[in-house]
């Protein structure tokens, strides 16, 4: 199993579970915290036991984005390539998300903002507590909006013009707003946060977990294809998962009228 140092790791019946732990400064990231969760996702997609992965924060935060003193700080003291090899490093992590051939469910229980937004952006599901604000902050402080990722991901989520509005003013999102723009998924009350994103992880693990990879391969490649190219890819990786038990499986509780029991694995 994973173990991590600067955050909380779990694994229990197919579900990873990451926790930001740095409540004080609203789960703020440090370069190690950047670095192992960098690190994390791309371990996880060799960890045949986990089928889906669950990340959430403590306390009024989810995750505040890189630390004002110990990242920005150190940052302008540093040349153009520390500072490149930084802004790749978090990009690594971001891509690691969506290459990862599992769900990712972002718990959203407190502030969601900076890089803790590219993150919750790179997730596959956002489920937030209801009062909760999401914001990509970076033009707030003299940086582009496209970080991690985000100038890519923000217009397919929620549209160009509402990612222009966004990125460009840097204002917080209210959770009720960004349910309505489609950059969450679902709004509950914080008292239930728990309790659904767990179910939601439980019901994508106990699936179909090499089809749902398929899904996400394909969703982000079909991205850059052309239609006639789309179409044939579909063709060649529908057939990769007809050739699999899982599809067998399907046939057989289909016929049986009972659930499927999908590989673990």
């Amino acid at each position: 199993m994973i173990t991590a140092k600067t955050f909380l790791y779990s694994e229990s019946d197919g579900i990873a579970r990451i926790t930001f732990n740095r409540p004080d400064t609203l789960g703020s990231l440090t370069f190690d915290v950047y670095a192992e969760l960098r690190d994390t996702f791309a371990q996880l997609q060799r960890e045949d036991q986990v089928r889906c992965v669950v990340i959430t924060g403590q306390g009024r935060g989810f995750c505040s984005g890189g630390d004002v003193e110990e990242i920005i700080g150190q940052l302008l003291s540093r040349g153009s390539k520390a500072m490149t090899e930084f802004a790749r490093m978090t990009g690594d992590l971001t891509r690691n998300i969506c290459e990862l051939r599992k769900p990712v469910v972002a718990a959203l229980n407190g502030v969601t903002a900076g890089a803790g937004a590219a993150i919750a952006l790179a997730s596959d599901f956002r489920i937030a507590a209801k009062g909760i604000k999401m914001a990509f902050l970076f033009n707030r402080v003299g940086l582009t909006g496209a970080d991690m990722g985000v100038a890519y991901l923000l217009p397919r989520i929620v549209g160009t013009a509402r990612a222009i509005e966004i990125l460009y003013l840097g204002e917080p999102i209210p959770a009720d707003r960004a349910l309505e723009i489609g950059l969450v998924t679902k709004v509950v009350e914080p008292a239930d946060l728990e309790r659904e994103s767990m179910a939601l992880a439980r019901k994508l693990a106990d699936g179909p977990t090499f089809a749902t990879g398929m899904t996400k391969v394909m969703i982000y490649n079909e991205w850059t294809m052309a239609i006639q190219a789309a179409i044939e890819a579909e063709a060649q990786a529908q057939t990769i998962c007809m050739l699999s038990e899982d599809f067998a499986e399907g046939y057989r509780a289909f016929k049986e009228k009972r659930a499927p029991q999908f590989h673990k694995k």
